[in-house]
């Protein structure tokens, strides 16, 4: 990645402000609203802040990888001072609900989002959705030559060309459903099969795309809503594109981003408060105009740009089920895509 296009995405985006605009760091020992989320700061700031300036809620935040949020609240346990666990995909909330670290919601709030986009008892709720794509180059691979399966990355052809982040939350997300789709050795071949094509390995999606706009790599397994973030600052002719796959492939995946309240938070009214928050039109238009993700709530218009939710072609899998993080996270140590 060039230095240039880096500075001017860290200008941006506010990537490097671990705690900014007076969002102090937590410590749960005040009244205020404590959040563990495990989206990216540059996103979802401003919302945050937004909430607790039409509230009057204070809140403090904790930023961090999804998983590592997750490990840490189950760590925590009783003790734990987060009231609200707002994740980056289905899967971490799921194994937080596993554990029985998440109280019921109301069923105003869930009744807001479609089913497939809630846990079955109640306990989670997605507030954005998000497909998981194959970006490209459009200066160096024609779409015809995209193989029409993920697994069609493995094959020799591509090696050398392919960018990946496998510590991310969102393609942790996506290796637990290849495991639940195609089965544990099919997806331990898939990713063998992956490091045999000497990947290059990006620490965010964010970089993975500028990776392949630099020409480091020519594709790379990202979110869909990244590219418009790079749109956004690069303008309409950035030279990436995203290719959606079908036939409910897992490399389809559609998940959420979605938030639980902790069984053990003692703020639940603000709590509640906060989830309603991000189901409101105002919050569901800014993930739907600023961040590029779906709306999951209805009569929210999706950015234009976007293949419409609904035509979408995703493996028919409960987001619930995506709950063995431990799982994936030591299939990928064990191919060496983790330490």
């Amino acid at each position: 990645m060039t230095a240039a296009r880096t500075g001017r995405r860290l200008a941006a985006l506010g990537l490097g402000l671990l705690l900014a605009a007076g969002l102090p760091a937590c410590s749960g020992d005040d009244d205020s609203l404590t959040i563990y989320t495990g989206r990216e700061q540059s996103l979802v700031q401003p919302l945050l802040e937004q909430f607790a300036e039409e509230t009057g809620v204070p809140i403090r935040v904790r930023y961090g990888d999804t998983a590592e949020m997750a490990a840490t609240i189950l760590e925590e346990g009783e003790a734990s001072p987060a009231d609200v666990f707002f994740a980056q995909d289905a899967g971490a909330l799921g194994a937080l609900d596993a554990q029985g670290l998440l109280r019921e919601l109301p069923a105003s709030t869930l009744d807001q989002v479609p089913e497939r986009f809630r846990a079955a008892d109640g306990d989670w709720v997605g507030v954005s959705g998000r497909s998981r794509v194959v970006a490209y180059s459009t200066e160096r691979v024609d779409p015809s030559e995209l193989p029409a399966t993920i697994l069609g990355y493995a094959s020799p052809e591509w090696s050398g060309r392919i960018g990946w982040a496998p510590t991310n939350a969102s393609f942790q997300a996506f290796v637990t459903a290849l495991r639940l789709i195609e089965g544990e050795e099919v997806a331990r071949t898939w990713l063998e099969g992956i490091i045999a094509n000497d990947p290059v390995e990006y620490s965010s999606n964010l970089t993975a795309i500028d990776g392949i706009a630099d020409g480091e790599v020519d594709v790379a397994f990202v979110n869909h809503y990244y590219l418009y973030v790079m749109r956004d600052e690069e303008g309409p002719e950035y030279p990436v594109d995203n290719a959606y796959l079908t036939g409910g492939d897992p490399g389809a995946l559609v998940n959420a981003a979605g938030a639980g309240i902790l069984r053990t938070s003692d703020s639940v009214s603000d709590a509640e408060r906060f989830l309603e928050f991000l189901l409101s039109e105002e919050a569901q238009t800014y993930f739907a105009e600023e961040t590029h993700e779906y709306p999951l709530v209805e009569g929210i218009a999706v950015d234009e740009h976007l293949v419409p939710l609904d035509e979408l072609d995703p493996p028919d899998i409960d987001l619930g089920d995506l709950d063995d993080l431990q799982g994936t996270l030591t299939l990928l140590q064990d191919v060496g895509a983790l330490p």
